[in-house]
């Protein structure tokens, strides 16, 4: 259950930046959806408007790392700080941009791996070789 009021449709009308969000949202991804993301962040206007803003800049803009590659960087990411909102969420987009299961399965496997060797390197406390190292 959610800790902050879930904004509706009509609430979201009846205030211009959350409207303006909202229907940015919709045309962006060309869907009626708007995820309880949104909805909860609707109760502060201005930081739903910068959240969106921001996201839509990193997670949508041409650049060098391709849609899918940025989805499997989020979910990563949601992994490791276990958000299970955000990994639900990013797996569905990965999934709309092409995600196969079998890449899915070896994506996993991946975030496994690194996972065990980190903890291993971590309590370990392994000195980083010096080959490892950029020289500046």
């Amino acid at each position: 259950m959610a800790t902050v009021k879930l904004w509706t449709d009509a609430e979201a009308e009846a205030h211009p930046k959350v409207k303006a969000v909202f229907d940015d949202i919709r045309a962006t991804r060309k869907s009626d959806f708007v995820n309880n993301f949104w909805r909860g962040l609707a109760n502060q206007p201005e930081s739903l408007e910068r959240v969106w803003s921001t996201l839509k800049a990193v997670m949508g803009a041409p650049g060098p790392l391709d849609p899918l590659t940025r989805e499997l960087i989020y979910i990563a990411v949601s992994i490791t700080n276990a958000c299970s909102y955000c990994i639900h969420s990013h797996t569905a987009a990965a999934r709309a941009k092409g995600m196969t299961d079998a890449q899915y399965s070896d994506f996993l496997a991946v975030v496994g791996m690194a996972s065990q060797t980190n903890a291993l390197v971590t309590g370990l406390q392994l000195p980083v070789d010096a080959a490892f190292l950029i020289e500046s």
